[in-house]
């Protein structure tokens, strides 16, 4: 199968460029605040233009309004936006209409019964990515590091392309392909030697040990 791969939370042309030499399919940019991995605007304008079409460009927001996105948009010029907060699917429809972007929605999981969202988006989502719920007490919602009961994929149908995320890493990527099968893996904390301080020799031992497993 064709497997899409997604380094998220990148913040230097360093460590960019380590992931799309090593064959990144997204790399990913994030415009919330809160997060050790915030870029300004001035700093996503630099970042988007070193990619030069080598891979899908996507830019990361949490419960942003439009003035926002539209910040975010003119900034990075990305392909995809991705919508990780708690944004319904009328939002996600208002966006795509607004904008004129694909949009994919973060679905947070830790029971069964978190899959029903999957139908609910069906039609407002263009992708989905699937990252495990985070504390309530978190400052953010995701990007933590945290995994979930990958079981809970097993044998998936849905409607909507998506990918797998929360606590991936070089070390249990494989495994965690093998249960869900999933078309598309995203990593953020597992790529990273600190809170949003990523690593060149993880970002290429990740994609190394992706690609090897399907």
């Amino acid at each position: 199968m064709t497997l899409l791969v997604k380094i998220c939370g990148l913040s230097t042309p360093e460590t960019l460029d380590v992931a799309l030499d090593a064959g990144a399919d997204m790399v990913g940019f994030v415009f919330f605040p809160p997060s050790p991995r915030n870029v300004s605007v001035e700093a996503a304008q630099e970042l988007g233009a070193r990619v030069r079409g080598r891979a899908l460009k996507v830019a990361l927001s949490v419960d942003a309004d439009d003035d926002l996105l539209a910040q975010s948009i003119a900034a990075l010029a990305p392909d995809i936006l991705q919508l990780h907060g708690k944004e319904p699917p009328a939002r996600l429809e208002a966006v795509r209409a607004r904008f004129g972007l694909p949009v994919m929605k973060a679905i947070p999981v830790e029971t069964a019964s978190d899959l029903a969202a999957v139908a609910t988006y069906a039609g407002a989502a263009d992708r989905l990515i699937f990252d495990a719920r985070a504390p309530r007490d978190a400052t953010r919602p995701g990007g933590l590091g945290r995994p979930f009961d990958w079981r809970l994929l097993e044998n998936l149908d849905s409607p909507v392309p998506f990918m797998l995320s929360g606590g991936l890493d070089a070390g249990n990527v494989a495994e965690a392909l093998g249960v869900t099968r999933a078309p598309g893996i995203d990593v953020s904390s597992g790529v990273e030697r600190a809170p949003g301080v990523k690593d060149p020799d993880r970002i290429r031992a990740f994609i190394r040990a992706a690609r090897a497993a399907i």
